[in-house]
C-alpha cells in the first residue's frame, strides 16, 4: 500500500477519508471467531443427538458402509474413503476409528487395535482391519430414511445425519472440547438402555447409570441424571490377597494400567502411602499387585489407595448434544426419550415406504395378471405406431378394471386396483418379456397377490399399532444381541475416605514444650507420636490458651506447651479435662470439653481471660474417659480439708468457651491424676456396611452392638478362623468370607458345625474363645485349607437340620447341638456328625414370643443377644 493509501485510512475515531479495502479488527475478530466457534461445535467437537454421532465418526461409518461386501477392509483403505468426505488429515480419522474400535459395539476389529486398559496404541493402519458389525447394520443405515448433502467438495454425497434406531449416543459415551463449551456423556449399559426404551415407549419413569467396559464400581448418588454439576465417583476393584499384598483387578473409566501404577508410585514417595513394589501382571484380565511392608494394614492401604491415586476418581458428566443446528445441554433420560422417539419416527417412516411399495407391487401384479390371462397382447398385433400400441392397452385394460363413479345398474368389471392407471404401467407391460408371458402361471400370480394383501394387511396393523411395532423392536434387539453385554460396573454408595485417616504416618511429631517449638524436624527434642505431613497438630498452654496448624518442619506456637497432639476434624469422642486458675477471683474451676472446628492458626483461651491466669491441671482422653484427681490446698489456707479428691467425670461436657465449675475458692497447692475411669460419652454403637465390609456410626449396614474401652469384635470366617478386633472406623472385613460377625462376649459358647477333609467327615464342636491377642486370626478346625465351616452360633441353645445324601436318596436330620456335645477346647475336634459332607447345614431357631411393651422394656445387651447372627447356610 502507498504512503498515499495509507495517509487516507481511517482508524475509525479520526475523521478521516475512509478507504474501502481496509477492514476494521473488531469486526474481523467478531466475524470470523464466530464462524471459527460455530464450525468447531457443529462440525468436529459436539455429537448429533439424532445418531449420537461426531461428523467424522458419521462419515467413517458411511465409507464403511459404502465399502460393505460382508469381508474386513484394511483401515488404511477406510481412512482413505472417509477423506472423500472428511476434510481434515488422515491421523484424526485414524485415531477416531481405532476409538470407535474399541468400544466393541458398531465395528468389528481384527488385528492388533490396541489395548484401552493398557493405554497401548493400535499397530499402523496398513496391519489392522476393520467391519461394520451386524449390529450396526441392523440399527445404523437405511438409504430410503437418510437425508443427504454435497461432500465439502461437492464431488459427492453424505448423510446429514445416519437414520440410528438405538440410542447409540448412551451406549458408547463421548467426549468432546469446543469452544466456549465441552461435552461428556458416559456410556451406559447396552441391555439397560434397550429395557429403559422400552419403558419410554410404555409410558414408565426411566432410571439410568453409567456402565463401563473396564468394570470397577460406581457411585451414583451425585450424577444428576447426567446433566452438568453432577458427579459420579468411580473406583477400582481391588482385593486383599494376603496380608502383605493387595491385586487390583479392574480399573476406574478413563485411566490406563500405566497411568494408575504412576499414580501409586507417586503417592508412595510423597509418603502418603507405605508400599514395597507395585507389579503389573496385565494379560487378558487386568491384575496389579500391590506388596505392602510388615506390619502395615492392608485395609488401610486399601483405602489409602482410594484416597491418594488414581484407584479412585470422580468424573463430571456434561451432557451437551446438537438439536436442530444449536447446542443444548440435557439430562440423559431426556436423551434417551428423544432417540427413542426417533427410533419410532424411522420405524413409520420405514413401515409407510414398505406400504407404499407392496401397494405397488400388488397393483403391477394385478395389472400383469390381467394383461397375459385376458391376452391383450395380442391386440397390439396391428398397430402401427407407439401411440397406438399404448392407447389400445389402455382401452382393453379398462374393460377388465372397475372404474370410479359408475353406475350401479350398470355391470361392473372383475378387477379392482388401488389407483387409477397410468402411462408408466402401460410401459412396463410392454416390456414384459415373451418367455415370462409363455410360462405364465395363473394359480402361482394368484399365490403372489394373496401374500401381498397380507403383507399389506401387516404392515398397515403395524402403523396402527406403532408403540407395539417399536417395542417388538427393541425387544428382538435385546434378544439377539444382548449375550455379553451385561451390566460390568457395580453400583455402590462409597464411604468418605477422610484422608487424615489412612494417610501413612509418614512423620514424627516431636516438640520443644518449654520453648514452643513443634514439627517433624526436631528431632533432638521430645518425641510426641508419628504423624503425616497433612495432619493438623493441636497444642495446649499453661496460660490457658490452644491453637491449631498445620504441621511443618519446625513452627512456635508459644512457650510452656502442656499438650501436643495431633487433632482430627469432627472428632465427638476425645475429650479434655482441666483444672485452672481464675487470676481475678483465685477460685479453681474445672471444665471437661470437645474440639470439634476451630479457625486455623487462631489463638482461643479457654480460662476467663483475666491475667495470671493458668492451668492447674490438663489430660486429653481419647474416648472420654472420666478421671479421679487429688487436689491438695495451700497448708496457710483456712480450709479444714486441705487434700481431697474430685471426680472429674461428674462434670458435664460443655463448649470449649464454657467457664466450667468451681471446685474451691481456696488456693491451691498441687493437683494430680489418681485413677482413670471408664467413658462418660457411653458406649459407641456400631454398624458395619454389609456391601464394603467397613465400620460406621452411621447406622449403615448391620448393627453390631454397643462398645466401651475394651470391648472388641468377634468375626468368624469360613475357612474356619476367628479374629478379634477393636472397633476402630477404618477396620474392614471381608464379607465375602465372612460368616459371623458381633460383639465380643468373653463368656460366649460358639457352636460350629464343619467339614473336616483329612477324616472326610462332619464334625459339631462347642468351645470358648480363650485367646486374647487381637489383629491375629485363629485357625479351629484345623489347617487343611480343603476343610469348610458350614454353620456358626451363638446362640445360647442351638438346633440345627442338615440333608445327606444316601443310597435311598436324600435324608433330613435334626440335632440339638447343646444335648449333642459339651463345651470343649477350642481346638478339640469335637463330635463326629456324619460321615462325608452334608447338601446342606441350616439353623433352626425358637423364638419366645414377646409382647410389644416387653421388647421396648429389654435391654440392649438382651437385644444382642437375640440379634446374633445364627449361621449361615452353605449347599
Amino acid at each position: 500500500m502507498s504512503d498515499k493509501d495509507l495517509n487516507s485510512t481511517n482508524l475509525e475515531n479520526g475523521g478521516q477519508e475512509t478507504d474501502s479495502r481496509v477492514i476494521s479488527l473488531s469486526g474481523m475478530y467478531e466475524n470470523y471467531f464466530l464462524d471459527y466457534a460455530s464450525y468447531v461445535i457443529l462440525e468436529r467437537a459436539v455429537p448429533w443427538i439424532n445418531d449420537g454421532l461426531k461428523p467424522v465418526q458419521r462419515r467413517i461409518f458411511h465409507a464403511l458402509k459404502r465399502m460393505d461386501d460382508g469381508r474386513f477392509h484394511k483401515v488404511a483403505n477406510v481412512i482413505g474413503q472417509t477423506m472423500q468426505f472428511h476434510p481434515h488429515g488422515d491421523a484424526a480419522i485414524g485415531d477416531a476409528l481405532v476409538h470407535l474400535g474399541q468400544k466393541e459395539l458398531m465395528i468389528d476389529c481384527q488385528g492388533n487395535w490396541g489395548d484401552r486398559r493398557t493405554g497401548d496404541r493400535a499397530a499402523a493402519a496398513r496391519y489392522i482391519e476393520a467391519r461394520l458389525s451386524k449390529f450396526a447394520l441392523d440399527v445404523a443405515f437405511n438409504d430410503k430414511t437418510t437425508n443427504w448433502q454435497l461432500s465439502y467438495d461437492g464431488r459427492k454425497k453424505e448423510p446429514i445425519s445416519l437414520p440410528m434406531k438405538f440410542p447409540l449416543l448412551l451406549a458408547q459415551g463421548v467426549d468432546g472440547i469446543a469452544v466456549g463449551l465441552s461435552t461428556k456423556v458416559l456410556p451406559h449399559n447396552f441391555v439397560e438402555l434397550i429395557k429403559a426404551s422400552i419403558d419410554v415407549l410404555n409410558g414408565k419413569e426411566t432410571n439410568i447409570y453409567p456402565d463401563f467396559m473396564g468394570g470397577g464400581m460406581i457411585d451414583v448418588s451425585n450424577y444428576n441424571r447426567g446433566k452438568r454439576g453432577g458427579k459420579v465417583r468411580v473406583r477400582s476393584k481391588i482385593e486383599v490377597v494376603d496380608k502383605k499384598t493387595l491385586a487390583i483387578r479392574e480399573i476406574p473409566y478413563g485411566i490406563t494400567t500405566e497411568t494408575l501404577m504412576d499414580s501409586i508410585v507417586k503417592a508412595n514417595d510423597k509418603g502418603k502411602i507405605k508400599i514395597k513394589k507395585v507389579v503389573d501382571n496385565t494379560a487378558k484380565e487386568v491384575e496389579i499387585l500391590v506388596e505392602i511392608p510388615s506390619g502395615i494394614s492392608p485395609d488401610v492401604t486399601m483405602d489409602a489407595l482410594y484416597a491418594f491415586t488414581n484407584c479412585e476418581i470422580s468424573i463430571s458428566p456434561n451432557a451437551c448434544v446438537i438439536i436442530e443446528n444449536k447446542p443444548a445441554f440435557l439430562t440423559v433420560d431426556e436423551i434417551l426419550k428423544v432417540c427413542t422417539e426417533h427410533t419410532k419416527f424411522l420405524l413409520k417412516w420405514e413401515l409407510e415406504i414398505q406400504l407404499n411399495e407392496l401397494l405397488e407391487k400388488w397393483h403391477f401384479s394385478s395389472l400383469e395378471k390381467i394383461f397375459i390371462e385376458n391376452r391383450i397382447y395380442r391386440e397390439i398385433e396391428e398397430c402401427e405406431t407407439w401411440e397406438a400400441v399404448i392407447e389400445t392397452i389402455d382401452t382393453e385394460l379398462k374393460k377388465y378394471v372397475e372404474t370410479p363413479n359408475v353406475p350401479s345398474s350398470v355391470k361392473k368389471p372383475p378387477y379392482t386396483l388401488n389407483r387409477d392407471i397410468t402411462e408408466e404401467d402401460i410401459v412396463r407391460l410392454t416390456e414384459i418379456k415373451i418367455k415370462r408371458i409363455s410360462k405364465f402361471n395363473s394359480f402361482k400370480a394368484d399365490e403372489l397377490i394373496v401374500q401381498l394383501e397380507s403383507d399389506i394387511e401387516e404392515t398397515r396393523h403395524h402403523l396402527a399399532h406403532l408403540t407395539d411395532y417399536a417395542i417388538a423392536y427393541f425387544e428382538n434387539l435385546l434378544k439377539k444381541y444382548s449375550k455379553g453385554r451385561e451390566r460390568k460396573t457395580v453400583i455402590m454408595e462409597f464411604d468418605n475416605i477422610r484422608a487424615t485417616q489412612v494417610v501413612a504416618n509418614n512423620c514424627k511429631l516431636y516438640a520443644n514444650l518449654s520453648d514452643g517449638f513443634v514439627g517433624y524436624g526436631l528431632k533432638k527434642d521430645e518425641f510426641i507420636c508419628e504423624c503425616s505431613d497433612i495432619d493438623n497438630i493441636i497444642v495446649f498452654r499453661k496460660d490457658g490458651k490452644f491453637l491449631v496448624t498445620k504441621i511443618a518442619d519446625k513452627t512456635f506456637v508459644g512457650k510452656n506447651l502442656l499438650h501436643v497432639g495431633v487433632w482430627k476434624k469432627g472428632d465427638k469422642r476425645t475429650t479434655y479435662n482441666m483444672v485452672y486458675l481464675d487470676g481475678a477471683s483465685g477460685k479453681t474451676y474445672g471444665k471437661r470439653f470437645q474440639v470439634n472446628s476451630i479457625t486455623r492458626d487462631r489463638e482461643y483461651d479457654l480460662t476467663k481471660g483475666t491475667p495470671r491466669s493458668k492451668v492447674l491441671h490438663f489430660t486429653a482422653t481419647p474416648n472420654g474417659e472420666s478421671e479421679i484427681i487429688t487436689i491438695q490446698l495451700s497448708q496457710g489456707c483456712t480450709a479444714r480439708k486441705k487434700v481431697f479428691d474430685f471426680d472429674i467425670g461428674t462434670i458435664a461436657i460443655k463448649g470449649r468457651a464454657s467457664q466450667g465449675n468451681t471446685l474451691t475458692k481456696y488456693p491451691v497447692r498441687k493437683v494430680v491424676r489418681k485413677e482413670i475411669g471408664k467413658s462418660t460419652l457411653g458406649a459407641q454403637k456400631i454398624w458395619m456396611d454389609e456391601a464394603s465390609g467397613r465400620l460406621n456410626t452411621s447406622e449403615r449396614g448391620k448393627y453390631l452392638g454397643a462398645f466401651d474401652t475394651g470391648n472388641n469384635i468377634l468375626a468368624i470366617y469360613q475357612d474356619g478362623s476367628y479374629e478379634l478386633t477393636d472397633y476402630e472406623l477404618t477396620n474392614r472385613y471381608d464379607v465375602s468370607s465372612l460368616m459371623l460377625i458381633e460383639r465380643f462376649e468373653p463368656a460366649s459358647v460358639l457352636s460350629a458345625i464343619y467339614y473336616e477333609s483329612d477324616k472326610k467327615a462332619t464334625y459339631a464342636k462347642r468351645f470358648v474363645i480363650e485367646t486374647s491377642k487381637t489383629e491375629q486370626k485363629f485357625n479351629f478346625i484345623g489347617e487343611n485349607s480343603r476343610s469348610s465351616l458350614l454353620y456358626i452360633s451363638t446362640h445360647p441353645n442351638p438346633e440345627i437340620s442338615f440333608k445327606t445324601k444316601e443310597k435311598k436318596g436324600v435324608e433330613e436330620h435334626s440335632e440339638k447341638l447343646a444335648e449333642f456335645i459339651d463345651v470343649k477346647g477350642w481346638k478339640a475336634l469335637g463330635n463326629k456328625l456324619t460321615s462325608g459332607k452334608p447338601i446342606e447345614v441350616k439353623g433352626i431357631h425358637i423364638e419366645k414370643e414377646v409382647s410389644e411393651m416387653e421388647m421396648e422394656e429389654k435391654t440392649d445387651e438382651e437385644t444382642k443377644n437375640e440379634q446374633n447372627i445364627q449361621g449361615k447356610m452353605f449347599d
